[in-house]
């Protein structure tokens, strides 16, 4: 049974790309998964998601090679696509989980801040070891 992407692109005809309907307004990693689900059903995707992770290793691989800041930003944004990939082999809507980890973050944070005045502590003078010390201590606070 042909699914619905095959028959709007026959529908479509041959000089027109199936991602061109993909809103381009969408959030960058919302469009990255879109186009990602519309190729996956032709075919054009990894077998497992044991694919999708060797391609983030050697996207990292890439991006830690890359020799100028246009490199460097190439490279980014094909390990942000990779990363968009495994989150929709997971069913994960990448957007959301971006906004949760910074929701984590800002909250982790803040209670750094919070612990450092309770202290009499400037978390600028902190060492990074101490910050990161307390940066655990504030994961295990909240056991996110």
């Amino acid at each position: 049974m042909l699914n619905w992407e095959v028959l709007k692109q026959e529908e479509r005809g041959a000089d027109t790309s199936m991602l061109a309907s993909a809103p381009k307004q969408m959030p960058a990693l919302g469009y990255s998964q879109e186009i990602q689900r519309r190729v996956a059903q032709v075919g054009f995707d990894w077998a497992d998601i044991d694919g999708v992770i060797e391609k983030l290793t050697e996207e990292i691989s890439e991006l830690k090679r890359a020799d100028s800041q246009e490199r460097k930003a190439q490279e980014f944004g094909d390990l942000l696509f990779t990363l968009a990939n495994i989150a929709r082999r997971l069913g994960i809507d990448s957007e959301a989980a971006l906004r949760e980890a910074n929701k984590r973050f800002y909250r982790r944070f803040s209670y750094m801040e919070e612990i450092c005045r309770q202290r009499g502590v400037n978390l600028n003078k902190l060492s990074f070891d101490e910050q990161n010390a307390l940066w655990e201590e504030a994961k295990r606070e909240f056991q996110e």
